[in-house]
């Protein structure tokens, strides 16, 4: 292993002398000097791994020192040591980005744990994460041979998502891989899972997890108690990953009240999902009761048309009050910019719906543009370009302020998205959709271990479009592609993120309540 090289600047080093050999024993190459000007002419003259910096020294403070040093490479850390504990100095050395501060007099264990923390931090972490996660990973293996209830589901899939994030942060591509591949197997367990008991959520909701029907009824409307505005904001198409990104920023402004999930229903997609969750029916029952909004996979036109709609008649249906709401649909930064200039005038509403779609847009710039097929190249990209977009955009902004309104804020989402890379073949007429995690068709041929197949629509509550129509939907990572343009589509959506299908990633996703700090 390379050597750790320190450079130490004290106008008393020669009473710091136990120290330095303490640590020259230790395997560290410590140079030593004994004021500013010289610590300034080593520093631009040899490469260092660490600086110590005594405050109170001749000519050159510390502080000055530090700042001149920075100015030299601000990516080294250092570390000030004084005898002063004055409030003002230590903010002084924090305001100037000091690595780390410690008191005089400093004992040799202290300094020692100091550089471990500064400079071996990474293989630290790296080893412990590495070993923990080799520990779970046993844990989860055995447990996804278990029958596991749904509850027991979202604690797998959080826990994956955990190590997935904590796996992200080292240069270990031999870990990211086995968890890449225990990701794929859970995935094949729990679509298992959903082919046993989908139908019978549908069936019994009361013994079901909570679905995109129950949203408001569960996790909005109780939070409708007239002591100011609840704001709901459905980021389209954001994953459970996606949001633990967000959430630390978020939660810089507001204070963290719950952290859920519920599952979407299926197709997990915009026209059925987020329909069902601003109505609070499903799509058989939308149909019936609204024949001239519900749009089904064949008719023209929009299918997110009437969304504020479906909401007005869920509130009037359930609460059986008058509830005075606003919805607004952003779909470029121009609307999100135009909602906050107005959203003071919101603030007598008792429940607020903000549907954000530029997720949405990204994940499907993902398929079409080349230059976000390439910012987006793999789950930790599209995560970070998603990190990017949210510290950027109006909705941040809009965060911002009502932080400052002490509101409370719904945050959640209509359905996930997974990276595709497995075709599956399947053959269907002209009238098939062209959505390609679900077909509804007549006559569909396909491979029916590769799909959950619902011969009958109306058993999880979809609309038939024919009398012999049925719903196929796509597993884990596959996607369907038909057989006469099959390199084509093959080379167009391999790796792309979609959705309208059965995997944890577009299923179990987030409902968020966050309240005034």
């Amino acid at each position: 292993m390379q050597e750790t090289t320190i450079l130490w600047a004290d106008d008393e080093i020669d009473l710091l002398k136990p120290h330095v050999l303490f640590l020259s024993e230790k395997g560290y190459k410590i140079t030593t000097v004994t004021n500013g000007n010289d610590a300034v002419e080593a520093f631009k003259n040899n490469y260092f791994d660490l600086v110590f910096l005594d405050e109170n020294m001749p000519g050159k403070t510390g502080l000055e020192t530090l700042s001149d040093i920075k100015n030299i490479n601000n990516e080294v850390p250092i570390v000030l040591i004084t005898k002063n504990e004055e409030e003002y100095l230590m903010e002084d050395a924090i305001g100037s980005k000091i690595d780390d501060y410690l008191i005089k007099p400093v004992n040799p264990k202290q300094i020692l744990l100091t550089i471990k923390k500064l400079t071996e931090n990474k293989r630290l972490v790296t080893e412990k994460t590495t070993m923990a996660y080799q520990q779970d990973f046993r844990t989860l293996g055995m447990t996804l041979n278990d029958n596991l209830s749904y509850q027991e589901w979202v604690d797998v899939y959080k826990k994956l998502i955990y190590w997935e994030l904590e796996l992200e942060r080292l240069e270990d591509e031999g870990m990211h891989e086995i968890l890449t591949m225990q990701k794929a197997e859970a995935n094949v367990q729990f679509c298992k899972f959903i082919e046993r008991n989908y139908t019978d959520w549908i069936k019994n909701p009361d013994s079901a997890p909570t679905i995109s029907t129950q949203l408001f009824k569960k996790k909005v409307f109780p939070k409708l108690d007239n002591k100011g505005p609840v704001f709901f904001i459905l980021i389209d198409n954001l994953r459970y990953d996606q949001f633990k990104i967000i959430n630390p920023i978020i939660s810089e402004y507001f204070r963290l009240e719950e952290e859920d999930t519920y599952f979407s229903i299926l197709p997990t997609a915009t026209q059925y999902a987020r329909n069902a969750i601003f109505s609070g029916l499903m799509p058989l029952d939308m149909e019936k009761r609204f024949p001239d909004m519900w749009q089904n996979d064949e008719d023209e036109g929009g299918k997110n048309l009437y969304e504020e709609k479906f909401l007005a008649d869920h509130l009037k249906r359930v609460l059986r009050r008058d509830i005075k709401f606003s919805y607004h649909k952003i779909l470029n930064i121009d609307e999100g910019r135009a909602l906050n200039d107005s959203v003071s005038n919101l603030m007598n509403n008792e429940l607020n719906v903000v549907v954000y779609n530029f997720v949405d847009m990204l994940s499907h710039a993902r398929t079409d543009m080349q230059m976000i097929r390439e910012l987006a190249s793999d789950d930790a990209a599209y995560r970070s370009l998603t990190l990017s977009w949210f510290e950027h955009s109006p909705l941040f902004d809009l965060l911002k302020f009502l932080a400052q309104k002490q509101v409370r804020v719904v945050i959640t989402t209509d359905h996930g998205t997974i990276r595709v890379k497995n075709p599956s073949k399947i053959i269907g007429d002209r009238n098939t959709n062209t959505n390609l995690r679900y077909k509804q068709g007549k006559n569909l041929n396909f491979n029916p271990k590769e799909v959950f197949h619902v011969r009958n629509p109306h058993d999880i509550m979809l609309p038939k479009l024919h009398v012999s129509s049925s719903f196929v939907f796509a597993k884990g990572d596959s996607y369907f592609v038909y057989p006469n343009n099959y390199n084509h589509f093959v080379n167009f959506y391999n790796e792309t993120f979609q959705h309208g299908g059965i995997s944890l990633e577009e299923m179990i996703i987030p409902i968020v309540t966050y309240g005034p700090k």
